[in-house]
């Protein structure tokens, strides 16, 4: 069969990589893709949410399935595009419809969710512009760190943690009345903060049966030590060390059946990927966020240890026959370590050569921001790319994946050494 993946980063190379090794994938396109899926795949000048010319592209190339890999695309609609479209209402799309996508659409919506299902996360109250006081009224009554959540997408950056009530209110006022995330922080979330240490759970449904994915880890601020600015995440580990079967029993019982069982309540029509963002509190977890979408770098952990033809997986999820699927799973240890460009996640500049990936030795490079130009690969965004490495412990494998960065080589090219620091 013909497949299509919609995105352009690391994620989506991750996808274009598992994919294109299965016997049942003829031809595989990429919408924009990058310089690595160039590799692999037939990258398409198509913007995610241009969802007239990627009809145009799939009919013209009579593309079966499509694989969702961002978030925009899927809260703007993807999947009712296709459901309500007569030529495209065949085609599998492994992604959820828009009312499935409000999980990560809305911090509100999500808040809202868990609550109704009784899915443990942190207390928190909602605000508008016009309940600006009431918010810094709410701050008053919560101890120290504060933290507020821009309700919409703002590309991973739209939650804000500060020490200073002062500070929390300026800032709060900052997003309510001056838009700092633009229309994302028109409503806005604050939130109890949790005190604990983070992983991510990856849970594939189908809408009725789930399979729930490797754990893994991210590591989101630019600095040594989790310090620093929030970025889209600088490296991943998979498994989690102290994920055991007892704590994943109760994130079984209290977060993931809770929450597939939630959407099938609600008759939300839902076959794709859920990622739950979570917090272990003493030996309880809790849920942070929802995504409706593989997260990235973690894509770049976890995919690698699934052993199973990746397109009959998703098949499965078409047809809602997920029960029929047993992950086979590489028991190695999986990390990866994101290169980014020199000023990240502030302002950086784009076009920088990148020399030494075919050097690489033992590990994998892929893809994140950048673009073939003039026959070379250059950095066209603020995470370049990510080395993933595979070995017995996390820890051999990060020494796999820093020895082969070594190799790599762009201007100004930065990247944390202490992935898996805090395990």
């Amino acid at each position: 069969m013909n497949i299509l993946i919609l995105g352009s980063g690391g994620r989506e190379h991750t996808f274009a990589y598992k994919i294109a090794q299965s016997s049942k994938c003829e031809r595989l396109f990429v919408a924009p893709g990058n310089a690595g899926t160039a590799g692999i795949a037939i990258n398409v000048a198509i913007g995610v949410t241009d969802f007239e010319a990627i009809k145009k592209l799939i009919l013209d190339e009579q593309i079966t399935m499509v694989v969702v890999g961002p978030e925009d695309p899927l809260v703007q609609g993807v999947y009712d595009f296709f459901q309500n479209d007569r030529e495209l209402s065949e085609i599998a799309v492994i992604g959820p419809s828009k009312r499935g996508a409000l999980l990560e659409g809305s911090k509100e919506r999500a808040k809202e969710f868990m609550a109704m299902h009784s899915i443990p996360t942190a207390a928190y109250e909602s605000f508008k512009a016009e309940s600006l006081e009431a918010g810094k009224a709410f701050l008053e009554k919560l101890n120290a760190p504060y933290v507020l959540k821009a309700d919409g997408l703002a590309a991973g950056k739209g939650v804000v943690i500060l020490n200073d009530i002062e500070e929390a209110k300026a800032e709060l006022t900052d997003m309510l009345t001056n838009k700092k995330f633009g229309a994302a922080s028109e409503t806005v979330v604050i939130e109890e903060f949790l005190d604990g240490i983070e992983l991510s759970i990856f849970v594939l449904t189908d809408g009725k049966n789930y399979i729930t994915l490797p754990t893994a880890k991210d590591y989101k601020r630019i600095g040594e030590g989790d310090k620093g600015l929030n970025t889209g995440g600088m490296g991943a580990i998979s498994p989690v060390p102290f994920a055991d079967d007892a704590f994943m029993e109760k994130i079984e019982n209290r977060i993931i059946k809770p929450t597939v069982d939630g959407l099938k309540a609600e008759d939300i029509d839902y076959k794709g990927f859920i990622f739950i963002g979570l917090i272990k509190v003493g030996d309880e977890p809790k849920v942070i966020e929802y995504n409706v979408r593989m997260g990235d770098p973690e894509t770049e952990v976890v995919l690698p240890r699934i052993k199973n033809d990746l397109v009959e997986v998703f098949e499965k999820v078409a047809a809602q026959k997920l029960d029929e699927v047993t992950l086979d799973l590489d028991s190695r240890s999986a990390t990866t370590v994101m290169l980014v460009s020199g000023g990240y996640p502030e302002a950086y500049e784009k076009g920088k050569v990148i020399t030494g990936t075919e050097e690489v030795e033992d590990a994998l490079v892929f893809h994140a921001g950048t673009t073939l130009k003039d026959g070379e690969v250059v950095t066209a965004g603020g995470r370049v790319m990510a080395v993933t490495s595979l070995d017995t412990d996390f820890r051999a494998a990060l020494k796999n994946s820093y020895k082969n960065i070594e190799k790599i080589k762009f201007d100004k090219m930065n990247y944390r050494t202490d992935i898996g620091f805090d395990l």
